[in-house]
Formats: C-alpha cells, sequence, structure tokens
C-alpha cells in the first residue's frame, strides 16, 4: 500500500511527501490564487494516469517481446453537465469529469500489435480505478 502525505507550505503550495524521503511541490497557477511553483491537482491525476498507461504497454510489449520503442500519452481533462455529456451513461444531475487521451506508439509493430497495445492501454490499473467506484474513508491522525 502506497501512503502520501501532503503538508500544505504558504497560501496554495504544499509540500507531498511519499516514498523514502522524496517529495514534490504542488501548487495552482497564478490565474487561480497560486504562484505556479508545481503541478495542480488535476495535473497530478493526469499525470498518474498518463503514467500508469505508459508503464502498462510498455510492461506488457516487453513481456511478448514486441519492438515498442517509445510511448506518449496525451490527456486533456474538463468538467461537462452531466446532460450536456453525449458520451456518458450517467443521468446525474451536476457534472461529469471527462477525460480525453491519445496513446501514440512508436517502433516497427505490427498492425495486430498496436491494437493489442492500445486494448491494454484501457486496462492500466489507475484507469481502472477512476473508472470504478472509490470510496474515501477517514484515516487515523497517527504517523506509521
Amino acid at each position: 500500500m502506497s501512503e502520501v502525505v501532503v503538508t500544505a507550505l504558504s497560501n496554495l503550495r504544499n509540500e507531498v511527501s511519499y516514498g523514502e524521503g522524496q517529495t514534490l511541490i504542488t501548487d495552482e497557477p497564478t490565474d487561480a490564487g497560486g504562484k505556479g511553483t508545481g503541478p495542480d491537482p488535476y495535473t497530478l491525476l493526469l499525470a498518474a494516469l498518463g503514467s500508469c498507461v505508459s508503464m502498462t504497454v510498455t510492461l506488457y510489449a516487453r513481456r511478448k517481446g514486441w519492438p515498442l520503442e517509445r510511448v506518449t500519452v496525451r490527456l486533456r481533462q474538463r468538467r461537462v453537465h452531466a446532460k450536456d455529456c453525449a458520451v456518458c451513461e450517467s443521468t446525474a444531475d451536476g457534472y461529469i469529469h471527462h477525460i480525453e487521451r491519445s496513446v501514440r506508439l512508436e517502433g516497427p509493430l505490427t498492425d495486430e500489435q498496436r491494437a493489442r497495445l492500445q486494448e491494454i492501454a484501457h486496462k492500466c490499473p489507475v484507469h481502472r480505478t477512476l473508472t470504478s467506484e472509490v470510496v474515501i474513508t477517514e484515516l487515523s491522525d497517527e504517523p506509521r
């Protein structure tokens, strides 16, 4: 199980601690009241999804011995009114978070290999998490 600790630093800037003493800074862009000193939360979410897709596809191709040379994942996120979402199955009121994604595969792959890797891209663990029910509960404040 992974754990992340986020500590407010100043204004909207935060330090994210993870792993064995590793850290990164998050912030909001200046037009949202931050200083733009790090990625905002939705950028981190897209980075997590894109990284997971890339890693999953790369590991699958490696296991199969396929000549995949590079994976590039491009993502965009926006909120749309549920009633305006043509591709959504939900009839809920409010907003739907819509993520658009493109996966570019480089290398001398066959058409069949490319098609299979595109299928595999939809099966990365973060994709599955984002498309399944997520439950968030309270965690004890006691450090581990």
